[in-house]
């Protein structure tokens, strides 16, 4: 290996400054959508948890689901209740739904906004 010259001394650090900012662009997309997934899951899970309430539960079953999935989505997001869909009565043997959505998520600083929704099905009377 020859030793650099005084022509190539700055080429090093030309590549650097070429190279550094797609690093960073990736580095903030693969934060940003790993946050995102992790959103998701959240709603994945508090949808899961509010139809199990849902559906074990006699009384105010769905004041109880709506209570239980805004509970699990904390702290990573607060879900008001517009956002959580329950099912008013659960007859017996059938198959409830509770879904959860967050709209207009955003990635990226807002560069681009998703709507990530969270499914939980289970059978009345577990």
């Amino acid at each position: 290996m020859k030793p650099l010259t005084w022509r190539d001394r700055g080429a090093t650090a030309v590549e650097f400054a070429l190279v550094v900012p797609m690093l960073m662009v990736m580095l903030v997309g693969i934060v940003s959508f790993g946050f995102a997934f992790h959103v998701q899951t959240v709603l994945d899970n508090s949808a899961r948890d509010a139809v199990r309430v849902f559906t074990l539960t006699d009384i105010d079953a769905r004041d109880a689901a709506i209570l239980q999935a805004q509970h699990s989505a904390l702290p990573t997001i607060t879900l008001p209740t517009s956002a959580i869909d329950a099912p008013a009565t659960c007859a017996a043997e059938a198959y409830v739904t509770v879904t959860t959505r967050v709209s207009d998520f955003e990635l990226l600083g807002g560069l681009w906004k998703v709507d990530l929704i969270g499914k939980g099905t289970m059978r009345c009377g577990g």
